[in-house]
């Protein structure tokens, strides 16, 4: 796995009337143009699904952004909590050959591969190598078909070599691309059994430990991978396994190491947005700033520091300038978290008409993620327990933190709990987000808030205050709503 490093957005993809797909299963091995109902029952629910974002684009007046909530439908290179949590640059999805990279162009290195493989249809290692392509561009191009065709690659490079490391750490990526952690940490593994120096595997087998909670699992892996492979893939997931644990200055340690090794300006732009984030974690807005220019000039239509630098605006009290960034980011790729982070400055500005469109796309988004096989319980959790239907939240957030017991999932459960009037139940959740050391002022807001509503009013004023000691612009709203909660706790002293 490595940073993303070749988006090219403006770019048709190649298989979309430019000749055969070889990862279809037609009658010959890679050939022929794809036969399988299944891709085109994808295409139909796709096409349906923004049939339904363009009318409830024209219902609400929007000016298209609905029509492109498909883009965000992979996961996509920002995942982000829709509360006001930082942006979280999602790892790439997997690592494709330098060669097929080497012209800085995925289209095109894909389409070479598609040429090659209709040429030489047994070489497994060119079905692994588009498979993990397949991947790497639903990720960067918000193109869920790309899922189907990468199974079917690697399904083909496994029939014709079944042990190879590749396509299995291959199906490991592409389990993880779909939220799928138990199923990326078992095929990471089976990959090691195979390649115990495989880079891509190393790195999904951290990547789905910290998704399932285990943290502990996840600093061993870390360590190992570190051990075997180190590079810029394995340093970006030890400093945030570093940073769930309360140890912000070996993650920026460890991630200035990986900046100053990086060269390819897709790698630069991944690893100082990491260090953006990190620093508008801890409310060093300036330094953010700073950061996500950096990223910026390695790569100036970098999303993920688009969003980084618009969040670190709004802090740092630029809402105009938020706003613009954002709106820059969601006509893009809206996914939830800069939807809905849009949605609370247009709000703390008073517009609430503008804010309740940001917050609408949301559940269209859902609808498009779900129908492309993304489990998006945790996104609609989030977002629907401040600015939709609180059961829908409560019902979404159990069901993600039964199925990966994280902080996050446990903030979203607590906040879920609290807003349908479950404190008491809602207060151990909000204590297991906060007990890793995760310095993270909306797990420490949602806890403070929580403590209020159960009576225990001392540790309430603590953790508010440390929130906004922490990072006091963590959310155009949550920070406001925090500010009035400590006031008023203050005053009843």
């Amino acid at each position: 796995m490595v940073p993303p490093t070749h988006d090219t957005p403006q770019e048709p993809t190649p298989e979309r009337g430019a000749g055969p797909d070889p990862a279809a299963p037609a009658g010959g091995e890679g050939a022929g143009p794809p036969q399988d109902g299944a891709g085109a029952k994808d295409g139909g629910r796709v096409a349906a699904l923004r049939r339904f974002a363009a009318a409830r684009r024209r219902a609400l007046h929007l000016t298209g952004c609905a029509a492109l909530l498909a883009v965000a439908v992979t996961g996509g290179s920002v995942a982000l909590g829709a509360g006001g949590d930082a942006p979280r640059v999602a790892p790439a999805s997997a690592a494709v050959s330098p060669g097929l990279l080497a012209s800085g162009d995925l289209d095109t290195g894909i389409t070479a591969l598609q040429s090659h493989l209709r040429d030489q249809p047994r070489d497994f290692g060119g079905w692994a190598t588009l498979g993990l392509a397949y991947v790497e561009q639903a990720r960067t191009k918000g193109d869920p078909s790309r899922y189907p065709q990468a199974e079917r690659a690697f399904k083909r490079s496994l029939a014709l070599s079944p042990r190879n490391d590749q396509a299995l750490a291959g199906r490991a990526a592409l389990a993880a691309a779909r939220h799928d952690f138990e199923d990326a940490l078992a095929l990471a593994e089976r990959a090691l059994k195979e390649n115990p120096y495989s880079e891509r595997a190393l790195c999904v087998r951290v990547d789905a430990l910290v998704e399932l909670g285990r943290y502990d699992a996840a600093a061993e892996a870390a360590d190992t991978a570190d051990d075997r492979r180190p590079g810029i893939p394995v340093f970006t997931r030890y400093a945030y396994v570093h940073e769930l644990r309360g140890d912000v200055r070996t993650a920026r340690r460890v991630l200035e190491q990986a900046l100053s090794s990086a060269s390819a300006p897709g790698d630069i732009a991944y690893v100082a947005t990491q260090l953006g984030q990190l620093a508008w974690n801890q409310g060093e807005y300036e330094s953010a700033l700073t950061h996500y220019a950096r990223a910026l000039a390695a790569d100036e239509n970098y999303l993920p520091a688009l969003e980084g630098r618009a969040r670190a605006r709004a802090a740092d009290g630029d809402r105009a300038g938020a706003i613009a960034g954002l709106k820059d980011v969601v006509t893009r790729f809206p996914l939830p978290g800069p939807l809905v982070a849009l949605g609370e400055l247009y709000e703390a500005a008073g517009d609430r008409a503008a804010a309740d469109d940001q917050y609408a796309l949301v559940d269209a988004w859902t609808s498009l993620a779900r129908a492309n096989g993304v489990n998006a319980d945790l996104d609609t959790a989030l977002a629907a327990a401040d600015h939709g239907d609180k059961a829908a939240a409560l019902r979404a957030a159990r069901a993600e933190y039964e199925r990966r017991r994280t902080v996050h999932t446990a903030d979203a459960l607590a906040w879920a709990l609290h807003v349908n009037g479950k404190d008491d139940e809602a207060l151990p959740y909000a204590r297991r987000a906060t007990a890793t050391g995760y310095r993270n002022a909306v797990f420490l807001y949602h806890r403070g808030v929580i403590e209020r509503a159960t009576g225990h009013t001392d540790d309430a004023r603590t953790h508010l205050r440390a929130a906004l000691k922490l990072n006091p612009g963590f959310a155009p709203l949550g920070a406001r709503d925090a500010r009035a909660a400590l006031a008023d706790l203050e005053a009843d002293r």
